[in-house]
C-alpha cells in the first residue's frame, strides 16, 4: 500500500510540477535560430531529457529526475498543450529502481523503456567522477528493456540477462527496434522484432554504438559511436568498460543500411558529437555537438548531409541543446536545453515549429 500511495503521488506530482505558461513565445529563441519558430517551453525544473514524439505528432515521451521526489530518471508521458493549455505529464515507469531511453511503439498506446528496477527497488550507484576524473556515463548489467502501457502498466518484458540492454528506438514501419547491448563483451547495436524475438547483432567494430534512431522510411540507422585505435586509447576504454562505465567525450556520427551494412561516417569533428536523428526528408542529421569549444561546452545543435557535407549549426545556446527530434509530421521539433532556467543545471523540455 506504501509503495501504491507513492507511485500516485509521483504521478500527481507530475501533473502540477510544470503547470507553468507554456504558451508559444520567441523570447525563448535565441539570436541566429533561424529555423525555430513559436517555441514553447514544456518543463520547469528537473533533469528532463530524451524527449520523444509518438507517431501520431501528439504526444512526448521522456525522462526525468528531479533530486527531490524522483531520485533517479523515471519515465513520462504528456500530450503537447494548445497555445491555451500548460504541459500535463504522468509517470509512466514502476517509480522503482532507474529508468531510460523510452520511445512510443506503432499506435501510441504502449511505450517502451529500460529500466533496473527488477535488480533492486532503490537508483542504482552512480559512479565517482572525483575518484574516475573524468566524465563517465554508467553502463548498468540490469537494464533490462520492457513494454509498458500509458497507465503504467508493464505489458512484457523483451530483454533478461545480466547485461546493458537500454537505448532502444523503434523503426518507423513499425517492423524493428533497435538497441545498444554490451551481451557481446563490447557495447554493440543489435536490432530485434517488437515482440523481442529475432534479436541481431549489426555492429562489430571496438568501441561504444548507442543511441541510434532509424531513418523516416526505416531503411536507414543513424547513431553515435567511438573508435578508439591508438593503443592508451583502447586500453581506457576496455578499462572502463570492464568497470561498467563508459567516456562519452569523444564521438562520432555515423549512418548505415537498417541491417548494419554499408556504414558511413557522417561526421568528423572534434570533440562529442551524439545525439543525432534524421531530419523528416532523410536526408540531413541533427546533432549535438561541443566540437566548437575544446573546454567541452556548451553544447548546440547542427544540420549535416548524410553524406557529411553542409555543416550548419542550428542553436546559439551558451550551455546545452541536445536530444532533438523532429515529429513525425514533420512540423515541430523538440529538444532538452538548459537555456531559461535561471541560472540553475535544470535541463527542460522545449518544441518549436520547424522552418526550412
Amino acid at each position: 500500500m506504501k509503495k501504491t500511495l507513492l507511485s500516485f503521488l509521483f504521478i500527481i506530482l507530475s501533473n502540477t510540477l510544470f503547470a507553468q505558461s507554456t504558451a508559444p513565445s520567441d523570447s525563448l529563441i535565441l539570436s541566429g535560430e533561424k529555423h525555430f519558430k513559436n517555441a514553447r517551453q514544456l518543463t520547469f525544473g528537473g533533469d528532463n531529457a530524451e524527449a520523444y514524439w509518438s507517431f501520431d505528432s501528439k504526444k512526448l515521451v521522456y525522462q526525468l529526475t528531479n533530486h527531490k521526489d524522483i531520485k533517479c530518471d523515471q519515465i513520462f508521458v504528456g500530450d503537447i498543450p494548445s497555445d491555451t493549455e500548460t504541459f500535463k505529464s504522468k509517470m509512466v515507469s514502476t517509480g522503482k529502481g532507474r529508468t531510460t531511453c523510452s520511445y512510443f511503439l506503432p499506435g501510441d498506446s504502449l511505450v517502451l523503456y529500460a529500466s533496473t528496477h527488477a535488480d533492486a527497488d532503490t537508483c542504482p550507484p552512480v559512479p565517482d567522477r572525483a575518484v574516475i576524473k573524468k566524465y563517465v556515463w554508467p553502463v548498468y548489467n540490469s537494464f533490462e528493456i520492457y513494454t509498458a502501457d500509458l497507465n503504467g502498466n508493464i505489458r512484457k518484458q523483451l530483454t533478461a540477462n545480466n547485461y546493458y540492454d537500454a537505448e532502444a528506438t523503434v523503426s518507423p514501419k513499425g517492423d524493428r527496434m533497435i538497441f545498444t547491448s554490451n551481451r557481446s563483451g563490447d557495447l554493440e547495436l543489435y536490432t530485434m522484432n517488437l515482440d523481442g524475438s529475432e534479436v541481431k547483432q549489426i555492429t562489430n567494430t571496438l568501441g561504444y554504438d548507442g543511441g541510434a534512431f532509424f531513418s523516416p522510411d526505416g531503411k536507414k540507422i543513424v547513431w553515435r559511436a567511438s573508435r578508439p585505435t591508438a593503443i592508451e586509447d583502447v586500453t581506457e576504454y576496455k578499462s572502463l568498460l570492464a568497470l561498467g562505465l563508459v567516456a562519452p567525450s569523444k564521438m562520432t556520427v555515423f549512418v548505415a543500411d537498417a541491417d548494419g551494412s554499408n556504414v558511413q561516417q557522417v561526421t568528423d569533428l572534434p570533440g562529442a558529437n551524439w545525439a543525432p536523428n534524421f531530419t523528416p526528408d532523410g536526408k540531413q542529421i541533427i546533432f549535438s555537438s561541443n566540437y566548437e569549444h575544446p573546454k567541452g561546452f556548451p553544447f548546440n545543435l547542427y544540420l549535416i548531409n548524410i553524406d557529411g557535407t553542409g555543416l550548419e549549426r542550428i542553436s546559439y545556446s551558451n550551455t546545452f541543446d541536445a536530444f532533438a527530434m523532429f515529429s513525425p509530421d514533420g512540423k515541430r521539433i523538440a529538444f532538452c536545453s538548459n537555456r531559461n532556467n535561471e541560472g540553475t543545471r535544470d535541463t527542460n523540455i522545449f518544441v518549436a515549429d520547424w522552418v526550412k
